[in-house]
C-alpha cells in the first residue's frame, strides 16, 4: 500500500467521523463527487490547482471564495487542508475511500452494473433489490454501457461478478465444450 493510499484514508476517515457527527453523511459524499469531478473536468481549474507557480494561498483564497457556502464547511476545510499540505492530488482518491467507509458504515454496496442499454431507475431499482438480497446491503448502482455484451448483465460488486451477459454465457458453454473435447 502506497503513503499516498494510506494518507488518503486517513483524510477519509477524519472526513466521515465529521460526517456524522453532523449526519452529513450522503451530502458530504454528494458534496466531494461533484468537486472532484468539477475539478477533473476542467482542464484549467486542474492546471490551476496543481501549478507549484502559484502559492497554495492563493490556491486556497480562489477555491474558499468559489465554493464557500456551495459545500460544507467540514468539505471546504477538507479541500484547503489538502492544497495547504500539497495532496490536493490525493482528492479522488479521498472520495473513493470515503464512499468504501461510508459503506461499510451503512450497509451500502457500490455495484458497476454492465448492460447493452442505458438501464432506467426502475430497472437499477429491480437490480439494487435482487443483489442487495444476495449481499444483505444496500446496493448503490453505478450503470455502464457495454455493447460487447451483446444481451444481459454483468454485475460487479466488490471483488465479486455475477456474469449473467449473453456473451459470459456463450464463454462458459465454449469451455464446457472444451473440457468435454479433451
Amino acid at each position: 500500500m502506497s503513503r499516498d493510499t494510506i494518507v488518503a484514508k486517513r483524510y477519509a476517515r477524519a472526513l466521515f467521523e465529521v460526517a456524522l457527527q453532523q449526519q452529513q453523511v450522503l451530502e458530504v459524499e454528494e458534496e466531494l463527487r461533484v468537486v472532484v469531478t468539477a475539478l477533473a473536468g476542467d482542464a484549467d481549474i486542474e492546471k490551476f490547482i496543481v501549478s507549484p507557480n502559484i502559492s497554495n494561498e492563493a490556491k486556497q483564497n480562489v477555491l474558499h471564495s468559489s465554493l464557500d457556502g456551495k459545500v460544507s464547511e467540514p468539505v471546504l476545510r477538507t479541500i484547503l487542508l489538502l492544497i495547504e499540505r500539497g495532496r490536493v492530488e490525493l482528492l479522488e482518491d479521498l472520495l473513493n475511500d470515503y464512499r468504501k467507509i461510508q459503506g461499510e458504515s451503512l450497509g451500502i454496496a457500490d455495484a458497476r452494473v454492465y448492460s447493452t442499454y442505458a438501464l432506467n431507475d426502475e430497472e437499477k431499482e429491480a437490480v439494487a433489490r435482487e443483489f442487495g438480497g444476495r449481499v444483505n446491503k444496500k446496493i448503490r448502482i453505478e450503470n455502464i454501457v457495454d455493447p460487447t455484451l451483446l444481451g444481459g448483465l454483468k454485475v460487479a460488486i466488490g471483488d465479486t461478478i455475477y456474469d449473467g451477459s449473453l456473451a459470459g454465457k456463450l464463454e462458459r458453454l465454449e469451455q464446457s465444450f472444451n473440457r468435454r473435447v479433451q
